[in-house]
């Protein structure tokens, strides 16, 4: 067994503490990662307070890992010692399904292992994640990571990379189509990024004036203020692709306004209370809202190659490990931009 140092939620309501704990020895294809960064999720919170119910403690959060390869097993093919590498937001699936055998693992019939806060296949061990010093992983869910990108600013793109850049390549966002993206957060960012990098002509629409400077230098052409309603208005029907970030609780209408002749409207945030649509509004230009979770392995790979190649990452703030508590009071209060990243070197 390998023993891991890490912080974890013991229950819904206390902050994070130390934590030790074993990784499982290595089997034919795992690969063991020293985590040298671990993004924060807004989920994590959402699991570590159990708001979305069966919570297993002790918890260590975390699955936007990326690290440096120090042992593989001795059928690994992908990966050898030193390689940098990430693991993202799953770490096994049933493998036997359609979608897994479509490498859509996220949709695994079965339902995938998450990297925390899930039981592994054999229904006994708890999988444990990325807030810690190293990790166990099957190949199949470790990534190549560039070494040209900053590592602490890649490992956001293992959850808020791969959750935008899904959706945008399933809609087939190309150059000249007109992309908005609603919600300039974590995933808005990288929606942002990731359209203007694939060619479109990027606008952003927020309800907030002060966040068109960020959104302008992130790479959006446009900026429009969603309570402006003669600037909506003069919108509708312009954009072929939507891209819903928002977590808050919003009318889907008002994008829903703003779609062309089949249009797409991308969900990517999770609004607390369920959305109402007009079937109107879907049924004009004959629009579609379209949901996405995560990405499959294929996919994830492809986006940190894309990555590499258009030198795409997150913007973030590298903070210790013994700040997340504080990090997840400010995250409440959507005071990060746009994504804390912990260096586990100050957990070593």
């Amino acid at each position: 067994m390998i023993a891991v140092k890490a912080y974890a939620a013991f229950d819904p309501t206390t902050p994070l503490q130390p934590f030790q704990f074993e990784r499982r020895d290595l089997r034919e294809h795992d690969v063991l990662i020293d985590i040298l960064f671990a993004g924060v999720c807004h989920s994590d919170l959402h699991q570590v307070r159990d708001e979305w119910g069966e919570s297993i403690y002790p918890m260590v959060p975390g699955h936007e890992i990326a690290g440096k390869v120090i042992r593989v097993g001795q059928e690994v093919t992908k990966f050898r010692a030193g390689d940098t590498a990430a693991v993202g937001v799953m770490v096994d699936s049933c493998r036997v399904c359609n979608p897994c055998k479509s490498y859509l693992e996220q949709y695994c019939v079965e339902g995938a292992t998450g990297t925390y806060n899930n039981y592994e296949r054999d229904k006994k061990t708890v999988a444990q994640g990325g807030y810690s010093t190293r990790i166990v992983c099957d190949e199949r869910w470790v990534y190549h990571v560039s070494d040209k990108l900053d590592l602490a600013a890649v490992a956001p793109l293992l959850c808020a990379g791969i959750t935008t850049y899904s959706p945008l390549k399933f809609a087939n966002v190309k150059q000249g189509d007109k992309v908005a993206v609603a919600g300039l957060g974590g995933l808005g960012h990288m929606a942002v990024k990731f359209a203007v990098a694939m060619g479109a002509e990027v606008t952003m629409v927020s309800t907030s004036p002060s966040k068109e400077k960020d959104a302008r230098r992130l790479g959006a052409h446009h900026f429009v203020l969603s309570t402006d309603e003669q600037q909506m208005k003069k919108l509708k029907g312009y954009f072929s692709v939507v891209v819903d970030c928002v977590s808050a609780d919003h009318d889907y209408q008002i994008y829903l306004k703003l779609l062309a002749l089949d249009g797409k409207m991308l969900v990517v945030g999770l609004p607390k209370t369920d959305p109402r649509v007009d079937p109107f509004e879907l049924q004009k230009n004959r629009r579609s809202i379209i949901g996405s979770m995560i990405g499959g392995t294929v996919e994830t790979q492809q986006m940190l190659d894309f990555c590499a190649e258009k030198n795409i990452v997150a913007d973030v703030e590298v903070i210790p490990m013994e700040y997340i508590n504080e990090a997840y009071e400010r995250m409440l209060k959507s005071d990060v931009r746009y994504r804390f990243v912990i260096d586990m070197a100050s957990l070593k």
